[in-house]
């Protein structure tokens, strides 16, 4: 069984700093991802390796994504959205290691990935319509609906961290109890279930984070320049 998800284990201190068991394994997993990515990439060859043909694989599946989802170039937001979906899968997936915790599972890890997206929406939608344009959005489609639209900007935001920190975290207690109720051989179905609706939330995470970006992105109708 898991702790509550409201409260974390410290591991240590560095200095005033209290390290917790979320974030140990919020680190290591970046520092994983980080070394399988250069492993990955430091030795890249016209005729690929095993390795390097998955890694492109990936690469170019998550960027159909973007092209598909937000209509344009995906080579800006590759990086943001594929860290996002890597780290979260991962994360969520790590449940599955004995006397792990995902760190998914914590309300505080899920708040800081919600954050990124929510700093990230402002900055694309400024390089993309310039700060009058960015701002001039929230009066959209009249001046009445720029609380309302500043609202959901924020409702947004909040929604990602209940979607994920809830689905992450009821799947986590779900095996505990299956875990401690009847043994280890049982509960595989629900660890394979596990894998996939951890995939799926890091997908669903990731689709967000796009619709989101290209919202604060795209123009108005009325703005466009009418196609020829």
């Amino acid at each position: 069984m898991t702790g509550s998800p409201l409260t974390a284990t410290a591991l240590f201190h560095a200095g005033p700093l209290m390290v917790t068991e979320p974030v140990a394994t919020s680190w290591a997993i970046m520092l994983a991802l980080a070394l399988g990515s250069r492993l990955l990439t430091r030795r890249l060859a016209l005729r690929p390796t095993p390795g390097q043909a998955a890694t492109e694989l990936v690469v170019e599946t998550i960027g159909q994504q973007i092209r598909d989802t937000m209509r344009a170039d995906p080579a800006p937001y590759l990086p943001l959205i594929g860290t996002l979906f890597l780290f979260i899968l991962t994360a969520n997936w790590s449940s599955l290691l004995p006397g792990i915790e995902p760190p998914t599972a914590h309300v505080e890890t899920d708040a800081a990935l919600a954050l990124i997206v929510f700093l990230a929406i402002p900055w694309f939608g400024i390089r993309a319509r310039g700060l009058r344009g960015y701002l001039g959005s929230f009066a959209e489609p009249n001046l009445l609906m720029a609380p309302l639209n500043l609202v959901e900007t924020l409702t947004r935001t909040v929604s990602l961290v209940v979607r994920l920190f809830g689905n992450v975290m009821s799947g986590v207690f779900v095996i505990g109890i299956v875990l401690s109720l009847v043994g280890l051989i049982v509960p595989v179905p629900l660890m394979a279930l596990e894998l996939l609706t951890g995939a799926v939330q890091a997908y669903i995470f990731a689709v967000l984070a796009m619709v989101f970006i290209s919202a604060a992105i795209t123009p108005p109708p009325s703005s466009r320049e009418p196609e020829p």
